[in-house]
């Protein structure tokens, strides 16, 4: 989950109250991130504050990609269109299964006893 905040600056974005390579090493997620705001053009007109938590570094890269978007779009809905298109404004609704009860877990079943 991210929470973005947006403010007309000079193109900061700092991730968990670190900077945003620090953060993201990786140069394929820094580009997955960036890709909102090369498209509409805005890259260095933003600061953003992103605060952001659970899943691993890449689905982390995600969400602050799509909250990125969104921000953008209550900033301008103008881009909105140009934004879907990209399909930067549709969400991951993929979740953990939640555990049956009298179950060990979402799938897993007691052994079977024939006896």
């Amino acid at each position: 989950m991210a929470r973005v905040y947006m403010k007309e600056g000079s193109g900061v974005l700092t991730v968990n109250k670190r900077n945003f390579d620090d953060y993201f090493t990786r140069d394929s997620l820094k580009m997955l991130i960036m890709q909102p705001l090369e498209m509409t053009g805005q890259k260095g007109k933003l600061d953003f504050f992103v605060n952001v938590c659970g899943g691993g570094v890449a689905g982390q890269a995600g969400a602050v990609k799509h909250g990125i978007a969104k921000a953008l779009i209550e900033y301008d809905p103008e881009m909105r269109s140009l934004l879907k298109k990209a399909g930067f404004l549709t969400r991951d609704s993929r979740m953990k299964e939640r555990k049956k009860y009298g179950q060990p877990g979402a799938r897993k079943r007691f052994q079977f006893s024939k006896r």
